[in-house]
């Protein structure tokens, strides 16, 4: 059973350059004062409850603090909310962190964003959202990266199987949207899968919607390329594409009445140039690829599973990578050292633990062999006293004779 966990971001916009913004970033490094900026879903009354925490092992015990599930079997609602924006002619980022610790068997990891018309206190599994994008586990088969894309109130699933981290780690999820129609996922900084919406999902692609305000010019030219009309064909291009090979011989043994009229083999011609095409030159009254540009409002994220940190959504590829490298890039190294001195920890326990269970065994075996001795060596005693005992029983006869 999935629980997945809705949750909307929200935080004041930020400028890094003249053009490159971020929209929202969410670290949790004010203690409970994360709780101000997140509102809990009342569309259910069991909803699960979320805690501050950096797990049982870490990179750095502040910085890799984030929310974390802490209830089984349960679902969890919880968004936040910033301005609305606009990602027209530039590319939209979404990026966060995701740990499943617990080495989760069935659950998904992923953010849902959501258009500004939200309820945030009636947010639920139907809301519906433009882009669903993280990592989902469920038993061996399913361990992919969703990304799912609404379009006409539809949701249209990537045909593409992009393989999903499945450890016990953080691991860094990265979704870039580019203004031309292509996108591009990347696991822990490093690029796992690109494409276009076009070719990538069964739907109509954006570029083709019937939309009055979207048509294309009709004085609008895409060709990047075009044929150079001063170019002519040369008078000697055309060749044929095989000849008789000159150097073939008729055999000396070939009969014309039998075999028929003798003709060479053909062999490829040297001087054939192929099909004649001018030459491409830059066409001056070149616009570009005409496209109708993604438009997203207010975002949000839904998520499920165990400690999700680091959110960003920007318009800055760059700005993601370095803030991925600054926040996921400087604790994956001691996260995964603790993790491993634990293992190690817990082995050598374990070792002790069968050590002393052995020697117990050993012991209580030692134990029962000498108990079985001891018995033995009371059943020699006894015979003596069987013997006795007879004897007793033949001096009483004479009394049972009485």
């Amino acid at each position: 059973m999935k629980f997945p966990v809705v949750i909307t971001v929200v935080l004041a916009s930020l400028a890094l350059t003249v053009d490159a913004r971020v929209y929202f970033k969410e670290q949790f490094l004010d203690g409970d004062g994360w709780k101000s900026r997140w509102v809990e879903s009342k569309h259910k009354s069991n909803y699960g409850q979320w805690k501050l925490s950096a797990g049982k092992f870490y990179g750095d015990a502040e910085a890799d603090k984030g929310i974390q599930t802490s209830q089984d079997a349960h679902f969890y609602a919880l968004s936040a909310r910033f301005e609305p924006f606009s990602n027209e002619g530039k590319p939209l980022v979404i990026q966060f962190t995701v740990k499943h610790e617990q080495k989760i068997d069935c659950g998904g990891g992923y953010v849902k964003l959501f258009p500004d018309v939200l309820d945030q206190s009636d947010m639920h599994g139907d809301s519906q959202y433009y882009i669903m994008f993280g990592p989902d586990i469920c038993g061996y088969s399913t361990k992919k990266v969703h990304v799912i894309i609404n379009y006409k109130g539809e949701n249209h699933l990537i045909k593409k199987d992009i393989k999903c981290k499945d450890d016990e780690l953080t691991h860094l999820y990265t979704l870039i949207v580019n203004p031309d129609q292509t996108y591009e996922v990347k696991i822990d900084n490093e690029k796992v899968e690109s494409g276009s919406f076009e070719d990538d999902w069964d739907m109509l692609p954006l570029k083709k919607i019937k939309d009055p305000e979207a048509k294309k010019p009709s004085d609008w030219d895409d060709r990047a390329k075009i044929d150079d009309p001063s170019d002519t064909k040369p008078e000697d291009w055309d060749k044929p594409e095989t000849i008789p090979d000159p150097d073939a011989k008729k055999p000396d043994d070939w009969d014309e009445d039998m075999d028929g009229e003798w003709e060479p083999p053909m062999i490829a011609n040297p001087e054939y140039k192929g099909e004649w095409k001018p030459k491409q030159i830059d066409n001056p009254d070149y616009k570009g690829t005409w496209v109708i540009i993604l438009h997203y409002s207010p975002l949000g994220s839904v998520k499920s599973g165990t400690i999700f940190d680091n959110f960003l959504i920007t318009d800055d590829v760059k700005e993601a990578e370095e803030f991925g490298k600054e926040t996921w890039g400087k604790t994956m190294g001691p996260e995964k050292k603790m993790k491993n001195d634990q293992e190690d920890m817990e082995r050598k326990l374990r070792e002790e633990e069968e050590k002393e269970k052995n020697k117990e065994d050993t012991e209580g075996d030692d134990e029962d062999d000498k108990e079985d001795g001891e018995e033995e060596e009371g059943e020699d005693d006894e015979e003596p006293d069987d013997d006795a005992g007879i004897e007793e029983d033949n001096n009483a006869k004479p009394k049972d004779e009485l």
